[in-house]
């Protein structure tokens, strides 16, 4: 840049002398400039030689450096550079003893010092050799090419999402496939091994293989402890599926995310064009029907369909259940995790089996199924089955109108409120007699051969009754919820 100004200059008949003062350089400098520019200029007015062009072109146009290396440096002398080293050391020393600490020694500082110990040095100097002493050597980064089926990286990342108009935080469970470039995700509610474990599951049982190497960071689900600066103890879950399905498991090093290559990047990638635009979803599942979509559009390109011929055999799905015992209570309830589930009445004292899988569990009593249920996604929650009571119920049919298992179903609440009050045993009935119809057919069978004073539909009044209860039934809950805070404390 300074050349061009030095010539601009010129060509408009500026003097040596006044270029130099100026641009504040010397005056020989100017000059070797200006000659070398009437030479090469020269050169391209008389010749016709490819190579004289050529090389007058580059005396033209060409950015000049100069060998600076055989200079003398003024001030930063020997004795200068052994005291920053020494301080160097020191803040060395001081950031081991202290940790995380905001005394850092500045440049600044360092000048001071030097200047106090009777060094003339200039402070930009001083600041030049000072970051040059605190600057780390940058990591290179090796390109990495994997054979199709060798290699697939599984992390975990989080996402916000607004399901049936509350805010509730998600995990997607992502594989990436560096080879063919394709990526799976599955949105779970936590980050459970159980959750660990299916997502492995699922995506094995997606691509109808098994790659040779899963790559994960230092996670609960993988380790379970770390044994001195690089061993590692491998959770036990994580080697059974190892076993089972044969892969190895390759664990990146602490602080070292790159080591996972794609599939860091590609969590954010696919939380970003699945979920940015839209994020209000009426159920978990249609979240999830969502993110399946997204992900074939973004899979398109992918060589997934190559990469599948050369993965280890398929095997059929783990086993995933955990096997616990339950206590049945004498309001038929066993208590899972922090909800409460109903179960046949005839069970009550008893001990059951949960068969516990990611999203919903079976109960078992005598070796034999006797319900199952979706697993809450909250706490202190209940999941009443009506039919679970209707042989207590039958004989205790005054209890029906305020149960808390009635509530819970605030359809069916509606419909004995408007036409059964006064007949408990006759809505009993036919509850037994409409056991194996669906929720609709139920509640139509229960409106059959009804009467009502109402000038409204029938279909118009349930629904009225139906809206009635449930913002009854949240306000119960949220004075329960105040109560056992209340109590708690």
């Amino acid at each position: 840049m300074k050349e061009f100004e030095v010539i601009s200059r010129y060509r408009q008949g500026e003097s040596y002398r006044s270029i130099a003062r100026e641009l504040g350089i010397d005056r020989k400098t100017v000059k070797v400039i200006c000659d070398r520019y009437n030479e090469s200029m020269d050169v391209l007015e008389r010749s016709r030689s490819e190579q004289e062009v050529e090389e007058a072109t580059e005396q033209l146009v060409l950015t000049r450096s100069y060998d600076s290396s055989n200079r003398k440096t003024r001030t930063f002398t020997p004795e200068v550079e052994v005291r920053m080293k020494e301080l160097y050391q020191q803040e060395g020393d001081k950031n081991k003893r202290l940790g995380a600490h905001k005394q850092a020694l500045t440049a600044t500082a360092v000048h001071e010092i030097l200047s106090e110990e009777g060094h003339v040095i200039g402070y930009r100097t001083v600041a030049h050799y000072w970051r040059q002493m605190k600057q780390k050597t940058k990591e290179a980064f090796i390109r990495q090419e994997y054979p199709l089926g060798y290699r697939v990286e599984f992390d975990f990342g989080e996402v916000k999402l607004e399901i049936a108009g509350k805010v509730q935080t998600y995990y997607l469970a992502v594989f990436a496939c560096p080879a063919s470039q394709f990526y799976w995700a599955y949105l779970y509610p936590n980050q459970k091994q159980a959750v660990f474990q299916d997502a492995h599951v699922q995506f094995f049982e997606m691509v109808g293989g098994v790659y040779q190497e899963v790559v994960y960071d230092n996670m609960r689900n993988v380790v379970t402890r770390f044994i001195g600066h690089s061993e590692k103890e491998l959770n036990q879950s994580l080697i059974q599926l190892s076993l089972y399905y044969g892969f190895e498991v390759n664990v990146t090093n602490c602080f070292s995310g790159h080591e996972k290559g794609t599939v860091e990047g590609r969590v954010k990638h696919i939380r970003r064009q699945c979920f940015s635009k839209t994020y209000q979803f009426s159920s978990t599942e249609a979240a999830r029907t969502h993110l399946t979509q997204r992900l074939i559009q973004l899979n398109q390109t992918s060589q997934i369909s190559e990469e599948k011929a050369h993965l280890m055999t398929y095997r059929p799905p783990f086993e995933l259940a955990e096997m616990i015992q339950c206590r049945v209570t004498k309001y038929s309830i066993i208590q899972y995790e922090t909800n409460a589930y109903s179960v046949p009445d005839y069970l009550v004292g008893q001990t059951v089996q949960l068969k516990i899988y990611p999203d919903y569990f079976v109960v078992y009593a005598n070796h034999e199924e006797v319900c199952r249920h979706q697993k809450i996604e909250g706490s202190h929650q209940y999941q009443l089955d009506i039919y679970h009571y209707l042989k207590t119920l039958m004989r205790k049919p005054g209890a029906l109108k305020h149960s808390l298992v009635l509530k819970h179903s605030p359809d069916l609440k509606a419909l004995y409120d408007l036409h059964y009050k006064e007949k408990p045993r006759e809505f009993l009935a036919r509850l037994d007699q409409c056991r194996s119809l669906s929720r609709d057919q139920l509640i139509e069978g229960l409106s059959q051969n009804t009467t009502s004073n109402s000038s409204l539909p029938l279909f118009q009044e349930v629904e009225a009754m139906t809206e009635f209860i449930e913002a009854d039934w949240q306000r119960l809950n949220i004075l329960y919820g105040l109560e056992r805070v209340t109590s708690e404390n």
